[in-house]
């Protein structure tokens, strides 16, 4: 099966779960619990739980799909939570769920679904009691990093003194540590040993900070009607992004365009300045080096249908352009 195929049938069966979830009960809460949950998504966290435990064992996947769905709802709660400090109105194309609500519903809402991903690693069948104690303890870890992460992410916006050090153990804790996550407990449910949870456990989370750093450039480079997103909001809005640090590092000036509003001329400019002075080259190195290390570290495991996806995903994180 091609990878947008599998990709394609996952987030089928997740979008699936979502509506049955937003039925199951009719309270403001659930509602509002639900809301992010069926409008879609990737559902990238999904896959690599199911991938990584088909790895491990093949079918596997079949036993812990409950598993898949504690890291989707974990994701979609931190969502919840992250468009309530940003003040965001909008999250892929639909309000977001404090402003159908309010902030207290929401936040509510989003303890919900962090709950909820708990209860559905519990339910997980076929799997070891002790696999079991280690999901959970892998998910818990995370989300402890998350909120690190997002703290860390929250501080930078009143600096313009960010390292690039400081810059990827955010993005390893906002990003890294869930993807990591996903992998790690995939595996650690189908039975793999310390060496194949931990190989694939390191993979999530360099690809997660590689999907991070490619998230930057996409934003620079991506079209409005292509990312779905206002073009180079982060240049505009001098967010401490990977260009941005590297750019500084490199002597190279970008205060001119850090103002409001940004003509398709300027966008073209400020592209131009950062692709000749290396500044992209350089930030694209870095996320192609993580997941081809990552890559190499998959040599525990043993040559199936899956592992060729995990890879392929691997390379889809990087190669991306929305």
């Amino acid at each position: 099966m091609k990878l947008d195929e599998y990709l394609k049938s996952v987030a089928a069966k997740v979008d699936m779960e979502a509506e049955e979830y937003s039925k199951a009960v009719d309270t403001t809460l659930q509602k509002a619990a639900s809301h992010l949950l069926v409008s879609g998504g990737k559902r990238l966290r999904p896959a690599l739980v199911l991938l990584s435990a088909d790895s491990i064992r093949k079918g596997a996947s079949e036993d812990i799909f409950q598993a898949a769905l504690a890291l989707e709802w974990t994701h979609t709660f931190t969502l919840v939570h992250d468009d309530i400090m940003d003040g965001d109105s909008l999250r892929r194309g639909r309000p977001t769920v404090h402003v159908v609500w309010n902030e207290a519903t929401a936040i509510l809402a989003g303890d919900v679904l962090y709950a909820n991903a708990f209860e559905y690693l519990c339910r997980v069948k076929n799997a070891t009691a002790e696999s079991k104690v280690i999901a959970v303890q892998m998910l818990a870890h995370s989300c402890h990093e998350l909120c690190e992460g997002q703290q860390e992410d929250v501080s930078f916006e009143t600096r313009s003194d960010v390292t690039l050090e400081e810059y990827l153990s955010m993005v390893r804790k906002k990003t890294g540590v869930l993807y990591a996550a996903a992998a790690g407990i995939g595996a650690a449910l189908a039975g793999g040993d310390v060496k194949q949870i931990s190989a694939l456990y390191t993979l999530g989370l360099n690809t997660g900070i590689a999907f991070q750093i490619q998230d930057d450039i996409i934003d620079l480079l991506a079209p409005s009607e292509v990312s779905g997103k206002d073009q180079a909001s982060d240049l505009r809005e001098n967010k401490q992004s990977i260009l941005a640090i590297l750019a500084r590092d490199g002597g190279i000036d970008l205060s001119a365009y850090h103002k409001p509003e940004l003509s398709k001329e300027e966008i073209s400019e400020a592209i131009n300045l950062l692709e000749t002075s290396g500044v992209l080259d350089k930030a694209r190195g870095m996320a192609e080096k993580l997941i081809n290390d990552s890559k190499a570290g998959l040599s525990v495991l043993p040559d199936s249908e899956a592992k060729t996806l995990i890879l392929e995903m691997a390379d889809f994180f990087v190669a991306r352009k929305y």
